[in-house]
């Protein structure tokens, strides 16, 4: 069986298809977002540190409470053994019962924040204190019990607004803008306090009737903060569902170094207010105007200098390492002062500015460091103990800066302070 050959193909040639012609290089096709919000290394303006920071509102709010505060908070001791004839012991006992008392309630304000509340816990910071002035004003002349239940609601108020601003904040603000809030927040509230601490003092020459009616504004500003910052309406929405996953936001970090580092770092604080007052007028026997100078000098520093020093040591180092730097900063300035007190008052002075200085880079990270390392939803406990050890070093530190001497304080105030540093820089990790 023989079989017909295939047949055969017809084939047909194309020419040849010349080569594209050469293309510039695409250029990567922006993001699918959002356009982003200004870079870490931008300086924000204080429009947008308003707005970042829950708005007018809010603003005004913190600089009213802070002119309250400064118009009473001064004088409150003297209120209580001028105006209503207490005992120094007694007025003294009653205002440490209020720190106290403060501080108890710190872990059920922790709670609290981390249940959602935002501007209602900022709120009833400032409502409380309005009860705290009613019962100054009601307290009949040697009214102990009135006075004590003025300084405990003074109390909580006063150590309840710090965990509770900083919530808010940390809710409302973008993560690289929110270090600068927080500064710009206490520069407005330093501010706040030096004017009205000016205002009271002026005031002071009317005697008992001036006090009281220094107390009577106090209290009408703490309700006229309250009532701005409470129509912020400003809540953590999502606090529900972070609770019921909690493993989504990690594990809760471990601060108690931090925390007694914390309690060190805070003598700081009151170094102008207590320490230097002692070294000026007790050692040196200068004029009581050269405290007063160094108290005025120190807030206008903190005022001026608070905002651009966060944002500067942000845009370069962790936070951790600027709190590290902090405490060696306020070292080197505790051995200043005592280098410079034999040289008499001026060189004390110009040692307080290099304190001041840690003092602002210590402020403009302490909190935060905490915010940044806890998860949402522990981050109202996290804020309250911070508050907690901050309470108590405010506390203790007056005791001590008084029971030593200053050819012994200072080194002690500066070795601790150094330790202080080095436990943060061992045990907290660095947090951009």
């Amino acid at each position: 069986m023989t079989t017909s050959p295939p047949a055969a193909r017809t084939t047909t040639t194309r020419p040849p298809t010349p080569p594209p012609p050469p293309q510039p290089p695409a250029r990567p096709s922006p993001p699918l977002s959002s356009p982003p919000s200004a870079p870490p290394s931008t300086r924000p303006t204080v429009r947008q540190l308003v707005r970042a920071g829950g708005g007018p509102r809010y603003a005004a709010a913190l600089l009213v409470d802070a002119l309250g505060t400064g118009l009473l908070r001064p004088f409150l001791l003297l209120y209580g053994i001028t105006v209503l004839d207490l005992g120094t012991a007694a007025t003294g006992l009653a205002m440490t019962g209020g720190i106290v008392a403060g501080l108890a309630c710190m872990p059920a304000l922790g709670h609290w924040l981390d249940r959602g509340a935002r501007s209602t816990a900022v709120a009833a910071s400032m409502l409380v204190r309005v009860l705290g002035v009613a019962a100054l004003l009601a307290a009949p002349t040697g009214g102990v019990a009135l006075f004590t239940a003025a300084a405990l609601f003074l109390g909580i108020g006063n150590q309840s607004w710090p965990a509770a601003h900083a919530a808010l904040v940390a809710s409302v603000a973008e993560e690289h803008l929110r270090d600068t809030v927080l500064a710009a927040a206490r520069a407005a509230r330093n501010a706040g306090l030096g004017v009205g601490a000016l205002l009271a003092t002026a005031c002071l020459a009317g005697g008992p009737t001036a006090l009281r009616a220094l107390a009577l504004a106090s209290g009408l500003g703490f309700l006229a903060a309250a009532a701005l910052a409470r129509s912020v309406r400003v809540r953590d929405g999502a606090a529900r569902a972070r609770r019921a996953a909690p493993a989504a936001d990690g594990a809760a970090p471990r601060l108690g170094a931090l925390l007694l580092a914390n309690v060190v770092y805070v003598f700081c604080l009151n170094v102008p207010e207590v320490a230097l007052p002692l070294v000026l007028v007790t050692v040196l026997h200068a004029s009581p105007a050269w405290p007063a100078a160094v108290f005025v000098a120190n807030t206008v520093l903190v005022v001026t200098l608070q905002v651009p020093v966060t944002a500067w040591a942000a845009a370069r180092w962790s936070r951790a390492r600027v709190l590290v730097l902090a405490g060696v900063v306020l070292a080197a300035s505790y051995l200043a002062f005592l280098l410079a007190t034999p040289f008499g008052p001026l060189a004390v002075a110009l040692a307080a500015v290099p304190c001041t200085l840690g003092e602002i880079l210590y402020a403009g990270s302490a909190t935060a460091l905490v915010t940044a390392r806890t998860p949402a939803p522990r981050r109202g406990r996290a804020l309250a103990r911070l508050q907690l050890s901050t309470g108590f070093g405010l506390a203790v530190s007056p005791a001590v800066l008084t029971a030593l001497a200053p050819v012994v304080l200072w080194p002690v105030l500066a070795a601790a302070t150094l330790a202080a540093a080095t436990l943060v820089h061992r045990t907290t990790p660095g947090t951009p």
